[in-house]
């Protein structure tokens, strides 16, 4: 699979599961919908954001590196962009419950620094 091609199904991903995003915003009332459809939103919106994270990072890595040296960092940019989106997932559902305060915000962060870091050094 070339670079153009997994960013061409990167694109196309993200744009679905925006428009799935978007649905659930407008077509889902959380206060009916219970658990499921909090479900939906959360899950929805996670996809969306790594898709716009994959890219952005990858992007990143194409403008100031070789396009060969962007795709061999393709796997570290996929687990990068996931790993963001699921912080704001996670700051998202802490503060749905309100109980984000900045401290479990730190929390947070540190422990997917904490996984980055096991996957930098392995």
């Amino acid at each position: 699979m070339t670079l153009k091609s997994y960013m061409w199904g990167m694109r196309i991903e993200t744009i679905i599961s925006l428009a799935v995003w978007l649905t659930v915003v407008n077509r889902i009332d959380p206060q009916e919908a219970g658990f499921v459809g909090q479900a939906f939103f959360y899950l929805s919106l996670w996809m969306f954001l790594s898709g716009a994270l994959i890219l952005f990072l990858t992007w990143m890595r194409r403008i100031f590196t070789d396009t060969e040296i962007a795709f061999t960092y393709l796997g570290m940019s996929f687990r990068q962009g996931v790993l963001l989106a699921l912080i704001v997932v996670i700051l998202l559902i802490l503060q749905s419950f309100r109980v984000l305060v900045w401290w479990d915000g730190l929390l947070v962060i540190t422990g997917v620094l904490l996984i980055e870091l096991y996957f930098l050094s392995r």
